[in-house]
């Protein structure tokens, strides 16, 4: 007995599941309007009266709709589907319907393979790179950079998906201090993710250098017992090179990878245009970028530029370095030999020497390939070296000590106790071991009259007050700001701001959230991104569909209370465009009308009148 299948906005036929993740359930579906396959995404039940989770689903539809790139899966509409739960309540489960991709995602792929060879991890990273290269210049940074978030077709092709967490590049300054967590998978974060740090497409490259180190190694740069022990190897361990954990890498690919694991962003690659380009040419057996020799040098790789021919794609030609000739490259370039010699030697000697210089070129070429297998196969040795103490140095002394281990630091301040200038804290700690070069932060107290102003979000006034008068600051005024971020009379945010370290008796001021917004003119924008504003701006919404035949399916057409400063909670009414449903053709009825009889025709002979009898004529006589 066959069931009706489940149909979304009229249009989207639901199949069987064909994946399932931590936020969402994927489907694989049918556009009944235009005949052809897709996936659906849809939020799972469970989660659909979460509304972190709804924000983050409506922010991927967002995020990705307006990329069109072929290594980006494609997002193709968005909608909310009503459904009913098993006690009865009705709730809206939003979704979203992008490209059917053919193939298995890289986590798939690893799982099956435990790591691929490094042509194949060079030609699938510079996949990711191009679809970054382009959400970059669309201004959106993707955050979660993974294997199971890149797809690899049936034909090879890369594509790069699942934009949940997905920021636009000018609004990833606030993603931490409004969640107060780490948004990202631990394995791949970059360290200023790890710190709570705003994050810019800087950070994708980190990811993608994660990425690329799994691919070559089978295993991420940083393991550990938990996601806050792999965190904080972001932060303050260097990563060993690839080659360490597997033979198949050279020194080339070596410096590639660890110029994009950089812990300090302007450290490492600055676009994904530039990492691109140096994994094209380690592909092809070009020279790299000295700023990724550079990287490899400081973290005690070979800083070579060297590269096995294994490495290279079929077609190319094969690379051939310094150390074997002048001319040894490419043999037409010789002047021709032949005929200079024939003129001063006897018949034969010609040929003798061309010979003999071509036996001196090969020997000089087979030198030099054993010397690039050799070089490419040592393993560089990384050097440890145990943390000094650094508690109750001065930071000159503590600098100098870090500078005998070759170590790197980083010099925080705060208000404490003990004499200006004196190191209070470290991490990692005395004693332990880390990489030469690796970075030790370091706290300086600032002295005893200095303090730093608490963080007082979230507090209501009174309680405010006391902490900032506990600190032995004062509360000059109180402002009344319309910020959805804090409940009514809610602390928002303090001028100066938190953790600023400022001298005792400064005057603070207390912004303390109103309990209201201002609604924003949203006409023109895409249903999906209105809905996601007004969640953000703890604002309801009621949706009206009005047919319309001008405007694209899914725009905001009109909304409620425009610019108006309403509560928290108010609903806001949304009328939004929908396609009008196609007008069914007009049929047009033709009556056939039965014969006419036919028609008989009398011929009728003229009647002629009778003639006139002449007149009588009497005569009298």
């Amino acid at each position: 007995m066959s069931t009706t299948p489940r149909v979304l906005g009229g249009r989207y036929e639901v199949a069987e599941l064909i994946g399932r993740g931590g936020m969402a359930d994927v489907y694989l579906g049918r556009d009944t309007r235009l005949g052809r396959q897709v996936a659906i995404k849809m939020l799972r039940s469970d989660l659909a009266r979460d509304p972190s989770f709804l924000t983050r689903f409506r922010r991927e539809a967002q995020s990705a709709a307006g990329l069109n790139h072929p290594s980006i899966v494609a997002i193709f509409d968005s909608g909310e589907d009503e459904v009913t739960d098993p006690q009865g309540g009705r709730h809206t489960v939003p979704y979203i319907v992008m490209e059917h991709v053919d193939g298995q995602t890289l986590r798939e792929r690893l799982s099956e393979q435990h790591r691929l060879s490094p042509a194949e991890a060079v030609t699938v990273t510079e996949g990711v790179l191009d679809a970054l290269a382009y959400s970059h210049r669309m201004g959106i940074v993707h955050r979660d950079i993974k294997p199971a978030n890149v797809m690899i077709t049936s034909t090879g092709a890369v594509k790069v998906m699942d934009f949940g967490i997905a920021r636009a590049i000018a609004d990833t300054a606030a993603t931490m201090t409004q969640t107060h967590s780490v948004v990202g998978t631990a394995q791949y974060l970059s360290p200023e993710q790890a710190q709570g740090q705003p994050v810019d497409a800087r950070s994708d490259l980190y990811s993608t250098g994660c990425l690329l180190f799994e691919l070559l190694t089978g295993r991420t740069p940083f393991t550990g017992d938990s996601a806050v022990a792999i965190a904080y190897q972001h932060v303050g361990e260097a990563p060993q090179p690839p080659s360490v954990w597997s033979d198949a890498v050279g020194g080339d690919l070596d410096a590639v990878t660890l110029h994009a694991l950089a812990k300090d962003r302007d450290a490492r690659y600055q676009d994904a245009a530039a990492f691109r380009a140096d994994l094209e040419s380690v592909r092809l057996g070009r020279p790299i970028s000295a700023a990724a020799l550079g990287a490899a040098a400081a973290l005690g790789a070979v800083p070579t530029q060297t590269m096995p021919a294994a490495y290279a794609s079929a077609g190319t030609p094969t690379a051939v370095h310094p150390a074997v000739g002048r001319h040894a490259g490419n043999t037409a370039g010789l002047p021709a030999v032949g005929h200079e010699v024939q003129e001063r030697e006897p018949r034969g000697g010609g040929r003798r020497a061309v010979l003999i210089t071509l036996l001196v070129l090969a020997i000089l070429a087979l030198a030099g390939w054993g010397g690039v297998r050799w070089f490419a196969s040592q393993t560089p040795v990384v050097v440890q070296v145990a943390v000094p103490s650094l508690k109750g140095m001065q930071q000159t002394q503590a600098e100098s000590a870090l500078r005998q281990q070759k170590l790197q630091g980083k010099v925080t301040q705060a208000a404490n106790e003990a004499q200006p200038g004196t190191v209070v804290d470290q991490s990692p700690t005395a004693g332990v071991q880390v990489p030469q070069n690796s970075t030790v932060q370091f706290t300086v107290s600032t002295g005893p009259d200095a303090v730093a102003i608490p963080d007082v979000t979230g507090f209501n006034e009174a309680d405010a007050r006391k902490a900032v008068e506990a600190a032995g600051l004062a509360v000059s005024s109180i402002q009344q700001v319309n910020d959805p971020g804090q409940d009514k009379g809610k602390v928002v945010a303090t001028k100066p701001p938190a953790r600023q370290t400022v001298a005792k008796g400064t005057a603070v001021v207390l912004d303390v959230a109103t309990g209201k917004v201002q609604v924003p003119d949203l006409v023109g924008s895409d249903w999906a991104v209105v809905a996601n504003k007004l969640d953000q701006l703890r604002l309801t919404y009621k949706k009206q569909d009005v047919p319309s035949a001008d405007k694209s399916s899914g725009t905001v057409l009109q909304m409620s209370d425009v610019n108006k400063v309403v509560d928290f909670g108010t609903q806001i009414v949304v009328k939004v465009a929908q396609t009008p449903p196609p007008t069914p053709p007009t049929v047009t009825a033709t009556v056939t009308q039965p014969p006419a009889p036919p028609t008989t025709t009398a011929t009728t002979a003229p009647v002629t009148p009778p003639a006139t009898p002449p007149a009588a004529s009497a005569t009298t006589r």
